[in-house]
């Protein structure tokens, strides 16, 4: 008996990054780090084998050395199969095909061989920069049940918002009769997801072609979708109706992070029936100290804080020294904030060393924007960093 599996999953996290500037300046975008405990990459990982999907290709490409130790052999995942798992599929120079991933297209053409030896019957094609809780067994079986094609998962978006995504155009049944990608005048709400199931026959026809087309920029948005569409297949769009984020930029990271605040979050990450798996350091527990303060914030294992955290989120072993105040921020793991420090409406990286009595943000009202530190930066004393500022290379010296 030949050994197969229904779907096999393709995992995009192979993109620069660049509207997180400081914050992938070293590592891709996936590997950032999320919600104190986790990183981008565990939220498709989880969903992926909570929805019984245990066979995964992530398709890394810029600075993958820290995803790539983050993943290692996907145990924590209960990805560590011998048929199947997770597996990096790194470009590679192959006897007629280019080295470097050219587009999402090309980047699941280049790893036809990989999905091929599982023989499946459907490719879940997933992208490994959004947050967000979903069963993918269920969007299969759509796609099975309306004999499919290719489906497209896709969410409600606020018409002011409709003109920055991909718009699906759909019948009454659910079946797309047009695709417009950032449209000026949208004529729907209905956003593309970046998640896609294809029947692999189609799929491998598609890609085929594609790579044989010296015109085609080999991306699913912009060519594999549109040239699918025109030539009649039946495309159906999957509504999805849980939370969602796009935390492509700084905005939307922050935004994602301060959704888990509050006794009732908007995203709630300690759900036990849909758990977020994630490669959690080992460190002891948090130590709050006389006299700290803290209010509404998720501050993780390994944690000392002897001044006053508000509104924030603290990832593991982050020291806050007596007098230094965080408010309304993101502090990632492994950083020093000194004494009398003050840290407000920003992101730091990990592995940073604020001075004592820096100040680095400012209020949200102030309109200057979120202030971001790359990691493993020093901040020295004193040193001013105004709302909005990003530093990612240079040791800010004091009064600046």
């Amino acid at each position: 008996m030949v050994r197969k599996k229904k779907c096999v999953a393709m995992l995009l996290a192979g993109g620069q990054g660049s509207r997180l500037y400081a914050l992938t300046t070293n590592i891709a975008k996936p590997a950032v780090s999320f919600g104190g405990k986790y990183r981008i990459i565990d939220f498709p990982l989880s969903n992926c084998i909570n929805s019984g999907i245990d066979t995964v290709g992530v398709l890394t490409q810029y600075q993958p050395l820290i995803l790539n130790s983050y993943i290692g052999n996907g145990q924590p995942w209960d990805l560590d199969r011998n048929f199947g798992g997770v597996r990096i599929l790194p470009p590679y120079q192959g006897k007629n095909s280019s080295d470097w991933y050219k587009g999402t297209a090309n980047a699941i053409y280049q790893n036809l061989r990989f999905i091929n030896q599982f023989n499946p019957d459907y490719v879940l094609i997933l992208s490994g920069d959004h947050i967000y809780k979903m069963n993918y067994s269920l969007m299969i079986n759509y796609h099975i049940l309306n004999n499919a094609d290719c489906t497209i998962a896709a969410i409600n978006v606020p018409m002011e918002e409709a003109s920055r995504f991909g718009i699906l155009n759909t019948n009454e049944d659910g079946s797309i009769y047009e695709f417009e990608e950032k449209p000026k005048k949208p004529k729907s709400t209905l956003a593309s997801m970046g998640i896609y199931v294809f029947s692999r026959e189609k799929l491998q026809k598609y890609l085929q072609e594609d790579s044989e087309d010296p015109k085609s920029s080999n991306d699913f948005g912009k060519d594999i979708l549109p040239k699918m569409l025109a030539n009649g297949e039946k495309m159906m769009a999957y509504e999805f109706e849980g939370y969602w984020k796009d935390v492509g930029t700084i905005d939307s990271l922050y935004e994602a992070n301060m959704d888990l605040l509050g006794d009732n979050p908007k995203f709630d990450v300690g759900d036990t029936s849909w758990k977020i798996q994630s490669r959690s350091p080992l460190a002891p527990p948090q130590y709050i100290g006389e006299g700290a303060k803290t209010d509404n914030s998720i501050i993780m294992s390994g944690c000392e804080i002897y001044g006053s955290v508000e509104n924030s989120v603290l990832a593991s072993d982050v020291i806050v020294k007596k007098g230094a105040v965080i408010k309304n921020s993101i502090i990632m793991g492994d950083v020093v904030v000194d004494e009398d420090a003050v840290i407000e409406y920003s992101i730091i990286d990990e592995n940073v060393t604020i001075g004592k009595g820096a100040k680095i943000g400012e209020p949200k009202e102030n309109g200057k924007g979120i202030a971001v530190v790359g990691r493993n930066i020093n901040v020295n004393s004193s040193a001013v960093i105004e709302g909005g500022k990003i530093v990612d290379k240079e040791l800010i010296k004091g009064g600046n």
